[in-house]
């Protein structure tokens, strides 16, 4: 009986063992979301005047191919924006968005740079990451059999 006695308290406090120490594990678990949440928090945000400026751009298509590069003329507020390729007319930019560390545009239509006689409007989101703009072209071209989608990366560089 002592012999039984002794094997339940043992499991009782085996039991509490783990209940506290998952206790820890949980307020530890808390803890680093609250920092994560805070560090997110805290994030950078950007702003038109961060981006201000002449940018040499370059987007590919999604395999790395079809290159396409455009020189970026970016303002500190709405107006003004262009997007010049080689042997072009600036083209007009509008900025849809400003949020968190995101820049939106839209340009277009106009005739792409990748498909000959063929309309393209354009959605970008930009990100300042190390002194670059990074971010993804969303490209809508319109065919004769249809829109056609393709996503392109991004990278920018400040002209001198």
């Amino acid at each position: 009986m002592a012999r039984l006695a002794f094997l339940c308290c043992a499991a009782v406090l085996v039991g509490c063992t783990k209940s506290a120490d998952r206790a820890a594990d949980d307020q530890t678990a808390m803890d680093t979301a609250a920092a994560a949440s805070a560090t997110s928090s805290t994030s950078a945000t950007i702003s038109l005047a961060d981006v201000a400026g002449k940018w040499k751009v370059r987007s590919t298509d999604e395999a790395g191919g079809t290159v396409v590069e455009t020189e970026l003329v970016a303002t500190a507020d709405t107006s003004g924006w262009t997007m010049t390729g080689a042997n072009r007319k600036p083209l007009p930019v509008r900025v849809v968005a400003v949020a968190g560390d995101s820049i939106v545009t839209e340009a277009g239509p106009y005739e792409s740079f990748v498909l000959k006689g063929v309309k393209v409007t354009t959605r970008t989101v930009n990100r300042l990451q190390d002194g670059k703009l990074v971010g993804t072209i969303e490209a809508r071209y319109a065919t004769k059999s249809g829109d056609s989608v393709a996503l392109r990366p991004t990278e920018g560089t400040r002209a001198p």
